[in-house]
């Protein structure tokens, strides 16, 4: 009879610890499946490692409480908590890692256009052209695709029913975005000199 397949044995509650090192661990293994992750760990995923009776929230506090002063922290992005670098310090990955093709390298005109998206979404390509007045290369929502930024979305209910652009989890955090109810509105574009609306191509 094959054997069925079923989660690791976890001690979830700790009952042998006193109070204080119960918690300690319970911190750490959160650290440690933060560390581990390479995207963001949800509230839910997080709350299988601990006691049933133990608050996730409190424990985040207390670990990014711990992590002040170090080079890197715990960090809320896409509905869930993940570790990063701090900015400070990344000049010196760059230098040290040649992470220099990590970096977005998008100029004015594709930030425009995945603004655009990202507020109208979902959105189709004749949608694009209504926005900028003209044709969005394909070069470029294939540059925005290629750094996982969009995704395709639903096919649109017109006709020939044609693919709609998404915003993706990576393009929440990559500006560090917990929703995208976390965007800026409108007229904080215009104050920082954007407009997703009269964007033109240089």
């Amino acid at each position: 009879m094959a054997k069925q397949h079923s989660e690791p044995e976890l001690d979830r509650e700790l009952a042998d610890l006193p109070p204080a090192l119960r918690w300690r661990e319970w911190m750490r293994r959160i650290e440690a499946v933060l560390f581990a992750s390479a995207s963001p760990v949800t509230h839910t995923d997080l709350a299988r490692v601990v006691g049933k009776d133990a608050s996730v929230d409190l424990l985040i506090e207390d670990l990014a409480a711990e992590l002040e002063g170090r080079a890197f922290e715990v960090a809320k992005a896409a509905g869930g908590w993940m570790m990063r670098t701090r900015f400070a310090y990344a000049p010196a990955i760059r230098v040290a890692a040649d992470a220099g093709d990590q970096q977005l390298d998008l100029n004015e005109f594709d930030f425009a256009v995945l603004a655009a998206i990202a507020y109208h979404q979902p959105i189709t390509r004749d949608g694009l052209k209504d926005i900028f007045g003209k044709e969005v290369n394909r070069d470029l929502i294939g540059r925005l695709h290629a750094r996982d930024l969009i995704g395709t979305g639903p096919r649109s209910p017109q006709r020939g029913a044609p693919y709609t652009f998404v915003t993706t989890e990576q393009f929440l955090i990559a500006f560090d975005l917990e929703s995208l109810r976390d965007l800026p509105d409108k007229e904080q574009l215009l104050d920082a000199g954007l407009s997703v609306e009269n964007a033109e191509a240089g």
